[in-house]
């Protein structure tokens, strides 16, 4: 005997509807295939069956077939596991080529492999000094002028390389605030990306609780979490609110569960179908190496617009050393919540003073490179900005001294420098300059000494063996600081030219460092963002073997009610007609 007259239409039908349902989105996923951002969808099914026999005439139940299949749902195909691992792996991506790009700024000023810069200009000083060592030349003007232009080579390089490592900086702390420029600085970025989860948050929960899944606002969001991990180290968490979350004592004192509904005498009878808020927090730590967190979109709470925390740059364009960044709590109207938490980069040379730091992004990687001092950030990779900046100055300082003395001797102990500041301050890269009085002709190069009349070679010998000395703190030049009262310069037991070969070194070492570091941190991210694209991508072939699998589904289904229909005619039209 056919069973219950239109269960088995009923079965057929669902089978039509879900395989059209499937077929729908087997078409927009194919639609989508090269859209960014898009996660493949699906159409989630259960099997319909009895819970309780329709009957009490019943006989052995255990014999009956289900009605067919209900469609719960469409959602899409995510590995949360890997998204949690892609964003860990994008932080740590973005700080190092965070770190390569102001590298690559350092480089095109202090490689000296490539330019013809600051050792070359040492190179031709030394070489006119050579000259000046014949005792027909040390009286002629023309050889005094070209040293001159020779010192003035030199200290065009050095203001003109303070001043670019300068602008590097400035460029950093852009990248940092954006104020003034034509693109959004990180901590704008930042503050758009928080605030735009935040109110997707509350337009998703909307839909959901309505029963729209709003796939598309979940890609958007998903898109700018993304996006959010390549400036901070983040960590993303799904959970219940709490009218839905935890349990509650009931009137008649038994403690039940929020996400069940109950009937008059306690028994579950049912799940309540509530969304999942979305909370986002910033893992960081502090000098002691313990990590903190703090919560930048707390789901829903509060409501639009008092859902996301905000963040701040502190420091100048003007004075970019030592910029960080403050974030605050997220809920604005909770003062609870608002405890502000300051990201900077430390002190190397007092690695356990208060701080706090992120373990990776590129606002880390500004940070870091925008270090207060020439020591670097307490967890440094490679040397900041601020290091090359001491180091020039030191080389410009020290060359002015040791050129300034031995030209005092010289001119039988007169002051006579040959190299000043442009302000009168202390001697750096970027203020150094040939002392006018030498253009005016109030000073002159250096031809007589305490022991030896006008004419003599000694001051253009002593430079010579200035040029070639590896000043250690201790090393004179022939007694000339002892008799003089100055200090021996250190250049920590270099020479001018060494001491800048040992900066490019440095410069080249991290570079290198660094870019294997990048190389490996972006092959690994491409890794899971490939293996991120073959769980929630869009694979045409997987698509079109999907659409035969649906289409023939979805025939044999109306094959099925074509049979059904000529069983069921069968049975009324045919059916004990013999003998009539």
């Amino acid at each position: 005997m056919l069973r219950a007259t239109f269960a088995g239409f009923s079965t057929a039908l669902s089978a039509l509807q879900a395989n059209q349902k499937r077929l729908d989105i087997t078409g927009q996923n194919l639609a989508n295939m090269n859209t960014v951002g898009y996660t493949r969808q699906q159409l989630e099914t259960s099997s319909l069956n009895y819970t309780n026999p329709v009957s009490k005439y019943m006989s052995n139940p255990t014999f009956n077939v289900g009605f067919g299949t209900q469609m719960n749902c469409v959602s899409q195909i995510r590995d949360p596991y890997l998204d949690a691992q892609y964003r860990m792996q994008m932080t740590k991506s973005s700080y190092t080529d965070g770190v390569q790009t102001a590298l690559d700024s350092l480089s095109r000023v202090l490689d000296e492999s490539s330019i013809s810069g600051i050792q070359k200009a040492f190179d031709n000083i030394q070489s006119v000094l050579s000259n000046l060592q014949d005792s027909a030349n040390i009286n002629d003007a023309v050889f005094e002028s070209e040293l001159r232009s020779r010192m003035q080579a030199l200290t065009n390089l050095l203001n003109d390389s303070a001043n670019k490592i300068t602008e590097a900086k400035q460029d950093e702390f852009d990248r940092l605030k954006g104020e003034g420029t034509s693109e959004q600085g990180a901590v704008e970025k930042v503050n758009d990306l928080l605030r735009n989860i935040g109110d997707l948050n509350v337009q998703i929960k909307r839909n959901q609780i309505v029963g729209q899944p709003s796939l598309e606002l979940l890609d958007e969001r998903n898109r700018m979490i993304d996006e959010l991990s390549s400036y901070i180290p983040i960590e993303v968490t799904y959970y219940k609110d709490d009218d839905h979350s935890g349990t509650y004592t009931a009137p008649d004192g038994s403690i039940r569960d929020k996400m069940y509904e109950y009937d008059q005498n306690g028994k579950v009878i049912g799940k309540k179908e509530w969304p999942d808020d979305l909370r986002i927090t910033m893992s960081y730590k502090d000098e002691t190496g313990a990590t903190n967190s703090l919560i930048l979109v707390n789901g829903t709470e509060g409501g639009q617009g008092k859902n996301y925390a905000e963040a701040t740059v502190n420091g100048t364009r003007e004075n970019p050393e030592g910029a960080s960044m403050t974030f605050t709590g997220w809920a604005a109207y909770n003062a609870a919540n608002k405890t502000p938490v300051t990201i900077s980069s430390g002190d190397n040379a007092n690695p356990t003073n208060a701080h706090n730091y992120l373990e990776g992004g590129s606002i880390q990687s500004s940070i870091d490179m925008l270090a207060a001092t020439k020591d670097g950030p307490a967890h440094k990779s490679v040397e900041c900005y601020q290091y090359y900046t001491e180091k020039l100055n030191m080389l410009a300082n020290t060359f002015a001294t040791v050129i300034n003395t031995i030209n005092k001797d010289g001119n039988g102990g007169q002051q006579a420098d040959l190299l000043s500041s442009r302000d009168g301050s202390a001697i750096t890269a970027a203020n150094i300059t040939v002392n006018t009085d030498w253009y005016s002709g109030t000073v002159h190069f250096g031809n007589t000494s305490s022991t030896k009349p006008s004419g003599a070679t000694d001051t253009a010998l002593n430079m010579l063996e200035a040029m070639k000395t590896r000043f250690d703190g201790n090393r004179d030049i022939q007694g000339i600081f002892a008799n003089l009262g100055v200090a021996p310069p250190d250049l920590g037991d270099k020479t001018f030219s060494d001491y800048m070969t040992n900066v490019s070194t440095v410069l080249a070492n991290d570079s290198l460092a660094n870019q294997t570091a990048l190389k490996t941190n972006v092959t690994v991210l491409n890794g899971l963002q490939d293996s991120r694209d073959s769980v929630s991508g869009v694979s045409l072939d997987e698509e079109a073997s999907n659409m035969m699998t649906y289409l023939s589904a979805y025939n044999a289904a109306s094959r099925l009610m074509t049979a059904l229909d000529e069983a069921l005619n069968t049975l009324i039209n045919n059916t004990g007609l013999v003998g009539r």
